[in-house]
């Protein structure tokens, strides 16, 4: 049976981003990094490291419209740091919070697409030539090295532009981040016995978030993101999760690779931000 759009899946699933969310921010404040979280309408707006990937407010609309006092704080908290203030809001969500967010003076720079998929029937399968192994503290530092490098040299695909991007050190403290956080884990990628790219992967209540796949250019068109796809979905189905979960540009090869896995477009979500 095809996962059926609807507010109740899509407040589960952004409540499992938010928790990934806040398991980046613990990460950062263990190592004494400046990180600020409001609580807002059953959510939370996550302010840490300058240009963190994970800066941002998720998961508005599902219960309520948020106070404006509660705002007031976040936009005052996010401009005394010289932040803009970034809202991923879900098309299931409460179309008022989008028409508030507006009056407030936030601008739409873009969207994203969420697509899942069940993981009932997830089949087994080794890729010929391609080896997954777990990430320990020996491969730790390889593949931040391997994803860093792969995000940074990005694949062309015919749809809009990132509305984000990142420099090299932003990015290898993000994975560094991730590593620490309960529920995640990591893949490293091998073709032909070399390094090909990384990926990771999120579990929270039976739902399993894919995270950072990337794939060094000299690696691609033969078969690594598949590879890595396949493994964490059978990872996923092992741990007791429902289903998994991606969250892609429109358009994108990522959202190509996933669709010819199994994967549906569930619903979008618009990207808001409020500069400082």
């Amino acid at each position: 049976m095809p996962l059926t759009a609807s507010t109740a899946l899509a407040a589960r699933i952004d409540r499992a981003e938010l928790t990934l969310v806040m398991g980046m921010a613990d990460a950062m404040r263990a190592t004494g990094a400046h990180v600020d979280a409001w609580p807002i309408g059953g959510s939370f707006a996550v302010l840490g490291e300058a240009d963190s990937p994970f800066n941002k407010l998720i998961g508005l609309g599902f219960d309520g419209l948020p106070d404006a006092a509660e705002l007031d704080a976040i936009e005052r908290g996010h401009a005394a740091r010289r932040a803009r203030l970034q809202v991923e809001l879900s098309t299931l969500a409460d179309p008022a919070v989008g028409r508030l967010l507006t009056s407030r003076g936030y601008r739409l720079i873009g969207f994203e697409n969420v697509l899942a998929r069940r993981l009932d029937q997830v089949a087994t399968a080794a890729a010929e030539g391609i080896g997954i192994v777990e990430v320990d503290a020996d491969s730790s530092a390889r593949w931040i090295t391997t994803v860093t490098e792969a995000f940074l040299q990005a694949d062309v695909f015919d749809g809009p532009a990132s509305h984000e991007s990142f420099d090299r050190a932003t990015l290898e403290r993000t994975y560094q981040y991730f590593a620490a956080v309960p529920g995640a884990s990591r893949l490293l990628a091998r073709l032909d016995g070399e390094v090909a790219g990384g990926a990771s992967l999120f579990m929270h209540e039976h739902t399993a978030l894919l995270c950072g796949a990337a794939t060094l250019p000299a690696s691609r068109r033969r078969g690594v993101q598949s590879a890595l796809l396949q493994a964490r979905l059978t990872r996923g189905r092992e741990a007791g999760c429902e289903m998994a979960v991606v969250t892609t540009q429109p358009g994108s090869k990522s959202q190509e690779n996933v669709q010819r896995a199994g994967f549906e477009l569930i619903y979008s979500r618009a990207v808001l931000v409020k500069e400082p």
